[in-house]
């Protein structure tokens, strides 16, 4: 692999000059680095390309950042199946499990096509109105519908056709197993293994404290309807795209065709990272 795309994480020095030497660093050895224009990257070894080339001109793409960095990544690639590596350079995260240090043998491998991925399942996201669809999205980690104050709503739920109740929350969270170790962590969800094949259905803080979250397989599709009368709800896609919903829309969610390729740092498993992440008990020495 010789064409590596590279994003950056918004506003950060670091990133921006970690991104300059690896460009340096991968130029060096024969490649081409390719970076969307208006990134703020100036730097002779990286072609700039409109955002929606980017995908075109790649084979990997380097992501320089946090979690939020690897979403927008991923939102980017639009469903293309071009493996990310995500290197952290922002706070807790698990899609980011490369630190800077871990970063230059990863490439080197991936340079010479000696690399394993790893895919990761995603959730497409229609909200339907009456009289039609107004907007699909594709999401890696999750879809949060909640109320815009500090009131609970009532979001009518149905699980392959079948009404399962009307949960009266701060919300709720249908997530990919890869987001289960994000918001849905924090609305006491389960950590699923990220390449198990199901989806998390999280309330938000219930009123009905026996309304907990749920494990379906990935093949059953979820509906959401915001009743009559109910108002000030929004819907969050992966913490970072956002819409108002009006009384009457019904969110589905259904496990997509398309899914995310990531680069795999066989030096390091995913119970190693929750560790670090989750500051888990080490493993002591004997």
């Amino acid at each position: 692999m010789k064409r590596i795309g590279l994003i950056v994480k918004n506003g950060s020095p670091e990133a921006v000059e970690t991104a300059a030497s690896v460009a340096a660093w991968i130029t060096g050895r024969g490649g081409e680095v390719y970076a969307c224009q208006g990134l703020g990257l100036e730097c002779k070894d990286i072609v700039k390309v409109v955002s929606g080339e980017l995908s075109d001109n790649i084979d990997v793409l380097l992501v320089l950042g946090g979690d939020g960095t690897m979403l927008s990544a991923a939102r980017l690639l639009d469903g293309a199946r071009i493996p990310i590596l995500g290197v952290n350079l922002g706070g807790l995260g698990f899609l980011t499990a490369i630190r800077t240090a871990e970063m230059t043998p990863l490439l080197e491998r991936v340079m010479k096509d000696e690399f394993v991925t790893e895919e990761r399942m995603a959730l497409d996201v229609t909200v339907r109105r009456p009289g039609g669809e107004i907007l699909r999205h594709r999401v890696l980690n999750d879809a949060v519908i909640k109320g815009v104050s500090a009131r609970l709503i009532r979001l009518e739920t149905r699980i392959n056709k079948e009404y399962i109740t009307t949960y009266r929350a701060d919300g709720l969270i249908v997530a990919t197993p890869t987001g289960s170790t994000a918001y849905s962590l924090s609305a006491a969800g389960p950590i699923l293994y990220p390449t198990i094949h199901s989806i998390i259905v999280a309330p938000i803080c219930p009123f009905n404290l026996t309304n907990r979250p749920v494990v379906i397989p990935d093949w059953m599709t979820v509906e959401v309807v915001v009743p009559q009368g109910q108002s000030g709800v929004q819907l969050i896609l992966d913490g970072q795209v956002d819409t108002v919903l009006m009384p009457g829309d019904t969110v589905e969610v259904n496990r997509s065709v398309a899914g995310v390729w990531l680069v795999k740092y066989e030096g390091k498993g995913y119970f190693e990272i929750l560790r670090e992440r989750l500051m888990w008990e080490p493993k002591q020495e004997r």
